[in-house]
């Protein structure tokens, strides 16, 4: 039960692709989320990793949607979109951003562990397409992701003795094929535990690299979920804590998502 639950909440929280989460949906069921973020820069990391002043402010907004239906208890369809607007010291710009559908089959689970793959297909839009990137750069791209989580809680085992109420960890591994922007490797890391009456705190990490030797960030979140029967409700802040060619971004993620 754990599990269905922790699954929304790592998709929710997800960054800037289709996470496949290690939890599927069961067969018939469906959860929707609506999210809207608004990162800002003034800084950036340079070639060498250095931080340095960016030529003017860096804003950029997006409004964005993620579903999931569980086609069968093991395998779930996932799709992504989301619409962006905003500005740095070379370009105003606006329109759709990437467009991602995709598949997460459970290879494995028991009552704490689950294992997952997804296999995903995304097609650009004219907004950003990779952070690092220009609006409107690139074409489509493939992805393949592994996850495995874990959930702990209910005073079962070392780790429940010590974590109050249910939490769970989750890791995540990815490589994105891309026509138009370098090939990515990416990591993520989500760990998560409830409190008091439907609430929940998570802190997750966001990393990835490309092929050549260019663009690679590590960003980290906070944010507090609040559960309202069907309804849950998530408020969090994001920050870019290193990188190298990629802006120094933080600002506000918040996400309303409906279960069916």
């Amino acid at each position: 039960m754990l599990g269905r639950c922790l699954a929304g909440v790592v998709l929710a929280a997800a960054a800037s692709s289709v996470e496949a989460g290690a939890w599927t949906q069961k067969k018939g069921r469906a959860q929707v989320i609506l999210k809207a973020e608004v990162m800002r820069a003034r800084d950036g990391y340079d070639s060498s990793g250095r931080t340095v002043p960016m030529p003017a402010a860096r804003e950029d907004r997006a409004i964005g949607v993620f579903a999931e239906y569980g086609v069968t208890d093991r395998v779930t369809l996932q799709f992504k979109g989301d619409w962006q607007s905003g500005e740095d010291a070379f370009v105003d710009y606006q329109g759709r951003g990437p467009a991602e559908i995709g598949l997460t089959w459970q290879a494995w689970r028991d009552d704490r562990t689950a294992v997952s793959l997804y296999a995903g297909y995304a097609i650009a839009g004219e907004g950003r397409n990779a952070g690092y990137a220009a609006p409107g750069v690139g074409d489509q791209d493939w992805e393949v992701r592994a996850s495995v989580g874990r959930s702990f809680g209910d005073g079962q085992g070392w780790a429940g003795r010590l974590i109050p109420g249910q939490a769970f960890v989750e890791v995540q591994a990815a490589r994105r094929m891309r026509d138009g922007l370098p090939d990515e490797t990416r990591a993520d890391f989500t760990v998560g535990s409830r409190f008091g009456q439907g609430w929940m705190v998570l802190g997750q990490a966001f990393g990835g690299v490309t092929d050549d030797a260019g663009a690679r960030w590590l960003s980290v979140e906070t944010s507090v979920v609040r559960d309202l029967g069907s309804w849950s409700l998530q408020a969090g802040w994001r920050r870019t804590v290193a990188g190298r060619e990629t802006p120094l971004a933080e600002g506000p993620v918040v996400a309303i998502w409906r279960r069916f």
